[in-house]
């Protein structure tokens, strides 16, 4: 008789894979990741696709553009300084609920891949929606929403949500430094980002064991050489923006605050100076809430009930709002007058004595040891006032030698400290958007910031045919070789991320510190200065000028067009003239240094140090490249197999190079990855790289890495490659390759494209 036992869980409507059920019957079902979690996801390259976006064919360009900037903020501001019953202001002023929102949404942004921020606005998907530390910022959108209905499809959410933060600022008498639109809206949840190892049902901090959450994304112990936040993450804790700020481990340490700021908000692309200012800043309005348990609050949006409509943390004390509202735990405010521009907050921080205390949730935070310190009105009872509040990331700030100067400066020169955060808080709002090209809408600020990747305006003609096939003449008469104009063309542009839009071959900054030194562009030099060579002298004839950029990507697309006539078929690769060359002084080596790659699977790069800083597998690391760089899995296999054939490995190496015709644009890569005569061994014990046996004993064919290897092992992969490695396929396979590499070298010409 066949026994039950195992399956009792399944009997009972449960799973063993977890998930919600309804009425005993199972609502979620186990995916290929519960599965098989160490399989490569590769349909993460096609989420956020047109199919989910209902605006694919919409021109957000010209609508914004369309819209009346002014009427718009107006009806912001209006709604700003009202109320209404089902989530009733504070102090009867929506803005630095607002303002939370904004920062929020942006706050998200980090350095190391270019993902999160404002852009997409989706801070109305999970996980980010339901994370502890967007409590309630549902309701900030839910309020906006009749003046989203109103603007419709000209106005989208990611844009309305800064826009909102700008208004909400100048209404409380601070000059912002601009704005600018043209972020378009995602339509489906982002399930490309990682945000960390652990998963702690996006609680509060003090609600989970704190230790064992940050031990998982942190190494070595505080203020030792090795304390070190895994990359690519910004955050200190899951669920969080910035830093708990209760201290790292909930137990109020500014000192150990303090560290984690300066990691946090230095991986989020903020200085010193800039991180003062943004929380000093932010800190001189509105009030942080904690009047309810933490275990009180009821779920997130995410998995709140039906009927909740979207609406996360439903809070069961008195109306749930108003003098009852719980976000982060903490309760009360840092200035005296908590809706006006003012220098309050440091002046308070530096003013007096501070100790601990505990809010009515149990939040630990702190107030003035003095009782005849200012005090702060309630929020919504009249004539009702209360001790003022600081966190212990703001007592941080008064304990870090470096970040108390920087207030210090900010207590003596209130002109300044208005200044230095106008300007962070643009930097924080505006970071993930890319050039200044994209920018829309007449409040654009007239400034160009180092942040900006700023590039010189284009003061000539472009060039014509006729230059052109002159340049293609004399890049072909400097002798270099069809693998050495292709991989340093190939490296001029593949540094872009369509996640911050930044990178890319316009600007030539390959020449330029910090990219001419990165390990894996040191092929690059002599061609980067051989080019420059032909730059000048094309110049120099006065007949019309051309830059540095144009010529390398130029090169790289002669280099195609001879491959591909090597290989017995004629093409025409598109070239669109028209890039300029950056100067130094216009280039952030420090911020640049992060678009160096970790790994490169396009160049078969993998980083030294690689293997001990990573528990990750290369493989998954060139995916995450592709996917910055836009590509589809089918781009994907094609841009590497015909990178490959060409000998663009960054070091010169035969590993991958699975032909014994070098330079030929052909599919001998994806012919021996799935041939049936030859079988791959390990040459390491790691499995890092691979040689490839004659099955017949004929000996060693050709050697790989992982970054090859994944094209024949990964069934949807090698779907693909069986598709190009079929016997009819070989001018389908240069046709795509042309246009792949066409949409590499014009990733960043937002200048000729709408982006």
């Amino acid at each position: 008789m066949t026994d039950y036992a195992e399956y009792e869980d399944v009997l009972a409507g449960k799973c063993p894979f977890g998930g919600n059920t309804i009425g005993g019957a199972q609502t979620s079902r186990p995916t290929l990741q519960d599965w098989y979690p160490d399989r490569l996801r590769v349909e993460q390259l096609h989420t956020d696709g047109p199919q989910a976006d209902p605006l694919r064919d919409f021109d957000y360009r010209s609508a914004f553009e369309a819209l009346d900037l002014d009427e718009l903020k107006a009806d912001i501001k209006r709604f700003l300084t009202t109320s209404v019953s089902w989530w009733p202001s504070d102090y009867g002023n929506y803005a630095p609920q607002m303002i939370r929102m904004a920062w929020h949404s942006a706050g998200t942004y980090r350095i190391a891949d270019g993902r999160g921020g404002a852009g997409q606005a989706l801070q109305r998907f999970a996980p980010i929606s339901s994370w502890w530390d967007n409590g309630n910022t549902d309701k900030s959108r839910r309020l906006l929403w009749p003046i989203k209905k109103k603007y419709g499809n000209a106005l989208s959410w990611a844009d309305l949500m800064i826009l909102t933060g700008n208004c909400a600022l100048e209404i409380m008498g601070f000059p912002t430094t601009g704005f600018a639109g043209g972020r378009r809206d995602s339509y489906e949840a982002d399930d490309r980002t990682y945000w960390g190892p652990e998963w702690i049902n996006n609680m509060h901090p003090d609600a989970q064991d704190d230790m064992v959450a940050r031990d998982q994304r942190w190494t070595g112990e505080p203020g030792s050489s090795d304390y070190e936040l895994q990359q690519p993450l910004a955050a200190s804790h899951s669920s969080i923006i910035y830093v708990n700020p209760e201290g790292p481990l909930g137990d109020g340490d500014p000192a150990a605050s303090a560290v984690d700021i300066r990691i946090t908000f230095g991986r989020m692309a903020m200085n010193d100076e800039e991180t003062v200012a943004l929380i000093a800043g932010g800190h001189a309005f509105g009030k942080s809430h904690g009047q309810v348990s933490t275990d009180r609050i009821g779920p997130p949006p995410e998995i709140a009930p039906m009927e909740a409509m979207g609406l996360g943390w439903h809070n069961p004390e008195g109306s749930g709002n108003a003098e009852h509202t719980m976000t982060n735990g903490i309760e009360g405010s840092w200035t005296q007058n908590p809706t006006q521009w003012d220098n309050s907050y440091l002046e308070n921080l530096f003013g007096h004595e501070w100790v601990q205390t505990r809010s009515p949730a149990g939040a630990l935070q702190w107030m003035p040891a003095d009782a005849d310190a200012p005090t702060t009105p309630d929020a919504h009872l009249e004539g009702v006032e209360h001790p003022l509040m600081m966190m212990t990331s703001d007592i941080a700030l008064k304990v870090d030698p470096v970040y108390r100067e920087i207030c210090e400066r900010f207590l003596a020169d209130f002109d300044y400290f208005t200044q230095e955060f106008s300007k962070a808080w643009h930097k924080l709002t505006h970071r993930d958007m890319g050039p200044k090209s994209r920018y829309l809408g007449p409040e654009v600020a007239q400034e160009d910031f180092i942040w900006q990747d700023p590039l010189p305006a284009w003061e000539h003609a472009v060039v014509g045919e006729a230059e052109i096939a002159r340049l293609a003449q004399a890049v072909r008469d400097t002798g270099l070789s069809t693998s050495d104009l292709a991989f340093t063309a190939f490296s001029s542009a593949a540094t872009f991320r369509g996640t911050d839009k930044r990178g890319g071959a316009n600007g030539a900054r390959i020449a330029l510190e910090p990219q001419r030194d990165w390990a894996v562009n040191a092929r690059t030099v002599p061609v980067v200065a051989r080019l420059r060579e032909v730059t000048d002298a094309f110049n120099a004839a006065g007949e019309a000028t051309v830059s540095l950029a144009d010529v390398i990507v130029l090169a790289g697309c002669v280099a195609i067009e001879d491959a591909a006539a090597a290989g017995g078929t004629e093409v025409s690769v598109p070239f669109t003239p028209g890039r300029v060359d950056a100067r130094q002084d216009q280039t952030d080596v420090t911020q640049f240094q992060w678009l160096a790659p970790v790994v490169d699977g396009f160049r078969n790069y993998v980083m030294p140090e690689f293997s001990s800083v990573s528990t990750l597998a290369p493989e998954e690391m060139a995916l995450d490249r592709a996917a910055l760089l836009g590509l589809t899995a089918p781009e994907w296999v094609v841009l590497t197999a015909g990178l490959r054939v060409l000998g663009c490995n960054h070091d010169g190496s035969d590993e991958g190079v699975f032909t014994d015709r070098v330079g030929v644009l052909s599919t001998d890569f994806l012919d021996a990855l799935t041939s049936t005569d030859l079988e791959w061994a390990k040459a390491d014990d790691a499995g890092t790289t691979f040689t490839l046996q004659h099955r017949d004993g004929g000996g060693t064919a050709f050697r790989a890495t992982r970054n090859d290897l994944v094209f024949g092992s990964n069934a949807q992969l090698r779907a693909v490659a069986e598709v190009y490695a079929a016997s009819d396929a070989h001018d389908r396979f240069v046709a795509d390759f042309v246009a792949v590499w066409d949409k590499v070298m014009m990733s960043d010409r937002y200048d000729v494209t709408a982006g």
